[in-house]
C-alpha cells in the first residue's frame, strides 16, 4: 500500500492525481491486476472524469454547488454539512484495471481528488490486488 499526499488550495476544487497514482502503479510492478483508491476524509471523495478540457471540472463544481448549498437547512453545526453530502455523492474510493503495468482509463479519462472542505493536507491510499493466472 502506498500513500499520497495532496494539498489541497481552496474549499472546493478538484485535483487531478492521475500522474501520482500512476507513478505509483509502476513502482508496483504489477502488470495486470486492480488498483484500489481510497480517500479517509469525510469531507471529500474521488472520482473519475474528463481530464482534457478544465471547464468540466468548473461545471461539476458549480453544479454540486446548485445542488448542495454551503448554506442550507443542515443539523451538522460545523458548517461544512455540505461538503459531508458532496463527498457522499460522489464516493470516496475507486477501483481500476491494470492492464499492461498501466492504468485501464479512457482517453480523456483522470482520477481526482474532489476536495469540499479546504485548503487542507489530505492522504490518498493506494493498494493493489494483482491478477491471478
Amino acid at each position: 500500500m502506498k500513500v499520497i499526499k495532496v494539498n489541497t488550495r481552496q474549499r472546493e476544487e478538484f485535483v487531478d492525481i492521475t500522474p501520482e497514482v500512476e507513478s505509483v502503479v509502476r513502482e508496483s510492478k504489477i502488470k495486470e491486476g486492480v488498483c484500489f483508491i481510497f480517500s479517509p476524509h469525510t469531507t471529500a471523495g474521488i472520482t473519475i472524469n474528463e481530464n482534457a478540457d478544465p471547464s468540466v471540472k468548473r461545471d461539476l463544481l458549480n453544479h454540486l454547488k446548485k445542488i448542495v448549498p454551503f448554506s442550507g437547512d443542515y443539523s451538522h453545526s460545523e458548517g461544512n454539512a455540505d461538503a459531508h453530502i458532496k463527498a457522499s455523492l460522489l464516493g470516496n474510493s475507486l477501483a481500476v484495471l491494470i492492464e499492461g503495468g498501466n492504468l485501464v482509463l479512457g482517453t480523456w479519462q483522470g482520477i481526482y481528488f474532489c476536495e469540499f472542505d479546504g485548503p487542507r493536507q489530505r492522504k490518498v491510499y493506494v493498494y493493489f490486488l494483482p491478477a491471478f493466472k
